[in-house]
């Protein structure tokens, strides 16, 4: 018994050792930032989001056609919209630096980036809100797209 006790305690140890390692470690992907965000995510979503997205993440009225302006409106962020056919890495960059930080060019969109506004951990959130949402096919899908972009 006395042997079981050790090894017990030594695989204790080491799986603390573990958690406190990765969260330490502030790793900057989605991975790190699940359930415990979702809450934060959809207030931080309902106050930087919906005025635009919808608070039902529905999007705007006729979003895949042009505006009078040339800009695309704002697509829905449920499964009725591509936010899921894009990684992890994608969404994150399209939050924190706008759209044309992905499209390139000379793009132009009505949304501006959120990195001045959002700490990366409150975007990481909102997009973790945004997925939990998804039914599990967009959510199998979107993990999918992003472990082919690690």
């Amino acid at each position: 018994m006395g042997r079981n006790i050790i090894i017990a305690t030594v695989v204790a140890l080491v799986a603390t050792t573990t958690v406190v390692i990765l969260i330490l470690s502030g790793r900057g992907t989605a991975d790190d930032h699940q359930t415990d965000d979702v809450a934060e995510g959809r207030q931080l979503y309902l106050e930087h989001c919906a005025a635009c997205h919808g608070n039902a993440l529905e999007g705007q009225p006729n979003w895949r056609d042009r505006l009078p302006n040339g800009r695309m409106p704002a697509p829905p962020h449920d499964e009725t919209g591509h936010t899921w056919h894009h990684s992890d890495e994608q969404l994150f960059r399209i939050t924190r630096d706008g759209v044309a930080a992905i499209v390139g060019g000379n793009y132009e969109s009505d949304m501006p980036g959120f990195g001045a506004a959002l700490t990366d951990d409150e975007i990481w959130a909102v997009l973790e809100y945004i997925k939990s949402t998804w039914p599990q096919r967009e959510r199998d899908y979107q993990v999918q797209r992003s472990e082919q972009d690690r």
